[in-house]
């Protein structure tokens, strides 16, 4: 590991970070008070009329009125119109600083015009799609492989939906074994077999309506950093067949919201490998995020397959993919060059020309700027500055990051869990409505956070940027002392 190349500065002090959560969840809740609340909802009547009424209309031909579940913002979803380095203006020209950032794709910032001018010279010539090749798909395919030399074959695809999908069919084509195992409250995707123990640990199809129970009969859950419950589901499915892959977000489940231990890939690698089992990698987030050799190289751990998405086009469509092992991924070989038995996978749009292009001059404009580690040092000073303000105002709340992945625990409503099922019933509701007060507070201060409890960091935050991003936190969280 060289820290020079990654986001993440210092790794935290995992056991300190749950002593503080578990803090956090075993007292009352500490929200914003009423009359401020009252004062911060207000900016959404008098402030985002344009957006509302977008939003309204929306709701008799859109599901809930947004087509992206990050779009579900609490007392209604704004409407965005431009976005451009740190910041987003919506459809009432009010200005946020976009700690969202897309989910996490656009480490350089969002529009990042030395991007923008190579889609337009692609546009100009080729057009975003042709259904055949493009060198474009070889060179990114080569770059992905520099960075990260356990993909020794790439295969783009739409999304980290999609990607989690074929790694899953990859792995159990070559293995010949069906059983795939993933942390509680992981997400890993919605696909039938991962909607699964989602969001909270422990509730295995809770959300798995519509899903034909034969979808998920072959995935298990294990309680996140239970190395020990691992090593059990590894054993009893020996028994019965075999374990095709162990499915893992390097950081912890949702981003590191439930954070492990810096030896934790290490140790589920050698269970892998004792158990003749592959190890599959959700990079969606962490791959190029966390510096340009993803969370493999920064924890030193070579997964047999590594599922991309977000950041492998930069914020531009269709974004997704796997790669991995040249012999495991040869089961993908459509047609012409296939050995033994293939796993189907397909996908009109996949690895179409505008992707490529601008997955290829994103990660080498990421390389050329440093732009990972320029964003890690965002998100240090931002969670520098938002603990100085808990302290300040003797909080219980919960900062720390990853370094462009920056946690604000406040309701800990995510560190609910089944070990605790009265209260989770209990506190679930209320302590999920905090969280988007939290988020609706946030937003009314002009910052835009996913959930009220995650920020990711670009290249775009200055420190003038986080430091004025501080002074807007700092309004909110002192109306909950």
């Amino acid at each position: 590991m060289d820290e020079q190349k990654y986001a993440i500065s210092q790794y935290h002090d995992t056991k300190e970070i749950y002593a503080r959560l578990d803090n956090l969840i075993s007292q009352p809740m500490r929200p914003v008070n009423r009359e401020k609340m009252q004062e911060f909802l207000s900016y959404f009547d008098n402030q985002c009329r344009r957006s509302k009424d977008l939003t309204d209309e929306a709701k008799k031909f859109i599901p809930g009125g947004v087509q992206h579940n990050l779009a579900f913002n609490y007392p209604f979803p704004i409407a965005i119109e431009k976005v451009e380095g740190a910041h987003l203006w919506d459809a009432d020209g009010n200005q946020y600083i976009d700690f969202l950032q897309a989910g996490g794709p656009t480490v350089l910032g969002s529009n990042y015009a030395p991007l923008r001018e190579k889609i337009f010279e692609l546009l100009r010539s080729c057009g975003p799609v042709t259904g055949l090749f493009h060198e474009y798909e070889l060179k990114l395919a080569q770059l992905v492989n520099r960075y990260m030399p356990s993909v020794e074959m790439f295969r783009m695809l739409g999304s980290g939906t999609e990607g989690v999908m074929a790694a899953i069919r990859a792995a159990r084509t070559f293995t010949k074994k069906k059983y795939v195992i993933k942390v509680g409250g992981a997400y890993h995707g919605w696909s039938d077999q991962m909607v699964y123990g989602l969001h909270v640990p422990g509730t295995g199809r809770l959300e798995a309506k519509g899903i034909p129970r034969g979808a998920s009969s072959a995935t298990e859950e294990f309680f996140p950093n239970s190395l020990s419950a691992l090593k059990r589901h590894l054993m009893v499915n020996r028994l019965r067949g075999g374990t095709a892959a162990v499915i893992v977000e390097p950081l912890g489940p949702e981003s590191g919201t439930r954070p492990v231990a810096f030896d934790f890939n290490q140790k589920v690698r050698e269970l892998c490998d004792e158990f003749g089992t592959l190890l599959i990698f959700d990079e969606v987030v962490t791959g190029f995020r966390l510096g340009l050799g993803g969370a493999q190289g920064f924890f030193g751990v070579k997964p047999d397959l590594t599922v991309f998405g977000k950041c492998i086009s930069g914020g531009y469509p269709m974004a997704g993919g796997v790669g991995g092992r040249a012999d495991v991924m040869m089961c993908f070989a459509a047609g012409i060059g296939g050995t033994g038995e293939r796993a189907y996978i397909g996908g009109t749009l996949s690895a179409n020309p505008l992707s490529c292009v601008a997955g290829y001059y994103s990660l080498l404009e990421m390389e050329r700027t440093n732009a990972p580690v320029i964003a890690g040092r965002a998100g240090d000073r931002l969670t520098k500055g938002l603990q100085a303000v808990v302290e300040k105002y003797d909080l219980p709340f919960v900062v720390y990051n990853q370094g462009s992945i920056v946690h604000l625990e406040t309701s800990g409503v995510m560190l609910l869990d089944l070990r605790n099922p009265i209260r989770l019933a209990r506190e679930l509701k209320p302590r999920k409505h905090m969280m988007e007060e939290m988020g609706a507070a946030y937003m009314s201060q002009g910052l835009i956070t996913l959930a009220g409890s995650r920020m990711y960091t670009s290249m775009a935050d200055t420190d003038d940027v986080i430091d004025e991003a501080l002074r807007k936190f700092e309004t909110v969280l002192s109306a909950c002392a």
